[in-house]
């Protein structure tokens, strides 16, 4: 298995995972709009020996209080079934997070389960003061610092692009 930053050529791979990882097709047109409006700020895959796509996380910008601030979201993260429960996941999203702290993020955002995030050293936004549109979400929107005292200067509403606002 190798984990590296997609390229051109993963791109249907990509779609095929996403595709087949979750019940409807909005995370694969997620990504593919995203990467139609040029909003795809990394992605990530894992590879089998024969370069199949078996693992893959996005991220893409989000504004704080309607400004770039440098921060990204978390979204979407998929493993092929059979791969699932082997530590892909985390891989993925650790490779993530260090390309982003190298070129110089200030912080990444995820709507997912608060237990497996916080093991990844995510922490809950509304304790720093931020929030997303949708409802009922307090527990599940963490926040994970990439530069030094990043939550002390940051408070409001993150908003995700566009295109999560289509599907």
């Amino acid at each position: 298995m190798l984990i590296r930053v997609e390229i051109p050529v993963d791109a249907p791979g990509i779609d095929q995972l996403l595709r087949s990882a979750f019940p409807s097709e909005a995370e694969a047109d997620l990504v593919h709009q995203l990467r139609e409006d040029g909003l795809l700020t990394l992605g990530v895959v894992a590879t089998d020996d024969e370069g199949g796509v078996i693992g893959y996380v996005a991220f893409s910008p989000v504004d704080l209080e309607g400004e770039d601030r440098q921060w990204v979201g978390l979204a979407p993260v998929a493993v092929a079934e059979a791969y699932r429960r082997q530590g892909i996941a985390q891989a993925l999203i650790y490779e993530g997070l260090d390309a982003l702290n190298e070129f110089g993020y200030a912080a990444v955002v995820v709507l997912g389960d608060p237990a497996y995030y916080g093991r990844l050293g995510f922490q809950n936004a509304a304790a720093a003061q931020l929030h997303c549109r949708w409802p009922d979400t307090e527990q599940a929107f963490q926040v994970y610092p990439l530069a030094d005292n990043v939550l002390e200067s940051s408070s409001g509403l993150v908003e995700y692009s566009a295109p999560f606002n289509r599907f």
